[in-house]
């Protein structure tokens, strides 16, 4: 086992670290001041070093940059009883290990210790390998993918309406974009409209748009949201969501094409595709009568199905790099994705998809070195525990709901993923609510 260096300028607390390393196994280096420990580490490269950060006339943010000189791979863990955001930023930027207050708990400094030896490498977990990476993020090389890609490569030039299904985070508004993205409407504008957060009777007048005066609060003329893509596209996400009432004067449109804005009293002609996403099964809601049939046609031009990450996770691994490099990017950062973690992300089943792995490895490329094994169960597991449900009695419930309310702002759709409910069952609590 290789040595560590302890920096400590408090003789009691130095001999209690050093005799509870040496319990465990390691043998330390203990020295009282920066100097030297400057001194130890301009001869000697220690995996791991341990220092206090006010020490003397210099502080372990310099003991911190005279390790990573030595070795650029040691993992230095600060302790500190004064602990404040500079210089935990300092640390971090400095590319601390880890940071630890005192009055702190042996079994904590040891835990850290045991997780900066496993950082340094597993000889059996080598780095995965690099693969060419696609410009977009939508992303796959799996049978259903290349099928899909070869429908949208056949449907993007035409103005056929396409309706795309899947279950939440699999990446539906990127479809559309990319068909968009790939038409003769590239140019003109791609609007997306979240069917299900917005209030039944509002709808009516955020597509079609309404005049000043058509009901209270309209003090001014509104253009609606297909107008303003005149010539574009218009994403309809979550289409299922949609009221019975308000089905048919959608299917009109489709059909004609023409817009009367709430209170006008004539038409007028917009040019504009029409793209559609659903995270329900409509053929069903069809059987059902809770969906139109005659709608359900004229929708179900070109039919997309995304399978779930869990149907190809032979796919993970390229999503998980290009993740990791976008984020690696944009903070500034150089964290590993290596065999043990590739494993590990393929094991999972991903309930909430591409859109869960991706915030996932966003954490782990904030908070991780490597993105290993060891790091990706940690995350899982901090991920799971703040995605429990709701408690079932009335009273708990409502307090969370209120709080989750309060927390997104008002923001019903967000409010919903976070409670983990649908936004359906959302409004019904809060009819219940009165709220």
């Amino acid at each position: 086992m290789a040595k560590l260096l302890l920096v400590e300028d408090d003789p009691a607390l130095q001999f209690t670290i050093l005799t509870a390393l040496e319990a465990q196994g390691y043998e330390v280096d203990g020295v009282s001041t920066t100097g030297e420990a400057i001194e130890r580490l301009s001869d000697n490269a220690y995996p791991i070093v341990i220092s206090d950060i006010y020490i003397d006339e210099r502080t372990g943010l310099d003991v911190l940059e005279a390790a990573k000189r030595k070795d650029p791979r040691c993992s230095v863990i600060l302790m500190t009883g004064r602990g404040t955001m500079e210089t935990v930023m300092a640390a971090t930027r400095g590319g601390v290990f880890d940071y630890i207050a005192k009055p702190f708990d042996l079994d904590v400094l040891i835990e850290a210790i045991e997780r900066a030896q496993a950082a340094r490498g597993d000889d059996d977990d080598d780095e995965a390998e690099e693969e060419e990476l696609p410009e977009t993020e939508f992303i796959g090389s799996s049978a259903a993918m290349v099928d899909i890609y070869k429908t949208i490569s056949r449907a993007a030039p035409t103005d056929a309406t396409v309706v795309i299904e899947g279950e939440t985070g699999t990446g539906k508004e990127l479809v559309a974009r990319m068909i968009h993205r790939n038409s003769r409407r590239a140019v003109h504008p791609f609007v997306p409209v979240d069917c299900g957060s917005i209030a039944p009777s509002l709808l009516e007048s955020e597509l079609f748009g309404a005049m000043r005066g058509a009901f209270t609060g309209a003090d001014r003329d509104r253009i609606g949201v297909f107008e303003a893509a005149h010539r574009g596209t218009v994403f309809l996400d979550e289409i299922g969501e949609i009221e019975m009432n308000f089905q048919l004067a959608l299917l009109r449109f489709l059909e004609g094409h023409e817009v009367r804005p709430v209170g006008a009293s004539k038409s007028k002609e917009v040019d504009v595709r029409v793209i559609a996403a659903t995270n329900r099964d409509l053929q069903r809601m069809v059987d059902e009568e809770k969906f139109r049939k005659d709608l359900w046609y004229r929708l179900n031009t070109v039919r997309i199905f995304l399978p779930p990450l869990r149907e190809r996770r032979g796919d993970v691994p390229l999503l998980a790099r290009f993740y990791l490099n976008k984020y690696n990017g944009r903070y500034g950062r150089d964290v590993r994705l290596m065999d043990s973690g590739v494993r590990a992300l393929q094991d999972y089943t991903w309930p909430g998809n591409v859109r869960q792995l991706q915030h996932m490895i966003e954490r782990l490329t904030i908070l991780a070195d490597k993105v290993d094994s060891d790091a990706v169960h940690h995350a899982l597991t901090a991920m799971e525990s703040r995605e429990k449900p709701v408690e079932t009695l009335a009273d708990a419930e409502e307090d969370q709901i209120r709080r989750v309310l309060s927390a997104t702002g008002g923001n019903k759709s967000k409010a919903a993923q976070v409670l983990g409910i649908e936004r359906k069952t959302l409004y019904r609590k809060l009819e219940r609510m009165k709220l």
